[in-house]
Order: C-alpha cells, then sequence, then structure tokens
C-alpha cells in the first residue's frame, strides 16, 4: 500500500510562489510516476504535471506551462512542484497522484492553494 502526504500550500498574492511537495511511502519499486491535479470551486479535476523516476516523462498543462516546473528526487519518492507567477485561478485544491505498473494509482489527501490579494 501506498500512501501520499502533500505539504506546502498555502494563501499567497498574485504573482507570488509556492513549493508543493508530495512524498510518497510504502512498498514502491520500479518506475514510477508522480504528478498533480487540481480542482477548483465549482470545477472538474484537471491535470497539471506529472514526471516519470526514469525521466522520460515530464509534462505541464498548457495552462501553466512557463509558470510551474516538477521535478522529482527518486531516491527519497518525492516530488516538488514549483509555481511561480501565481494567479487567482490557479487557486484549487491540488491532489498528489502516484502511478506504477504493478501498484497501481494512488492519490493524496489534497492540499489547498490560494492566491488572493
Amino acid at each position: 500500500q501506498v500512501q501520499l502526504v502533500e505539504s506546502g500550500g498555502g494563501l499567497v498574492q498574485p504573482g507570488g510562489s509556492l513549493r508543493l511537495t508530495c512524498a510518497a511511502s510504502g512498498r514502491i519499486f520500479g518506475i514510477i510516476v508522480m504528478g498533480w491535479y487540481r480542482q477548483g470551486p465549482g470545477e472538474e479535476r484537471e491535470f497539471v504535471a506529472r514526471i516519470r523516476s526514469d525521466g522520460a516523462i515530464n509534462e505541464l498543462s498548457d495552462s501553466v506551462k512557463g509558470r510551474f516546473t516538477i521535478s522529482m528526487d527518486s531516491a527519497k519518492n518525492t516530488n516538488y512542484l514549483q509555481m511561480n507567477s501565481l494567479k487567482p485561478e490557479d487557486t484549487a485544491v491540488y491532489y498528489c497522484y502516484l502511478f506504477n505498473a504493478v501498484l497501481g494509482q494512488s492519490w493524496g489527501q489534497g492540499t489547498q492553494v490560494t492566491v488572493s490579494s
């Protein structure tokens, strides 16, 4: 069983930055993909970013490209979402996930990001 713990959310002014961290624990092996989705108020959950532990995938949605970056410390099964130039429309609950072909997909509990002056 895989557990994911997110941290780093909070309140920030427009134009500010936050870094989200997602740490995975449990019996994790092989190549994994970790990433983020977000869900704003009254909206559907949308893809934000993903990264593969071997570096073969590093993908960002068009809405965050140029402002967000995703990275991973594979030895720690931890990924980081650096969010710069934040906009009010980035306000959402951000959910981390991990996928592995054997373990399947696991989700974190979510962390709130609020961008407001």
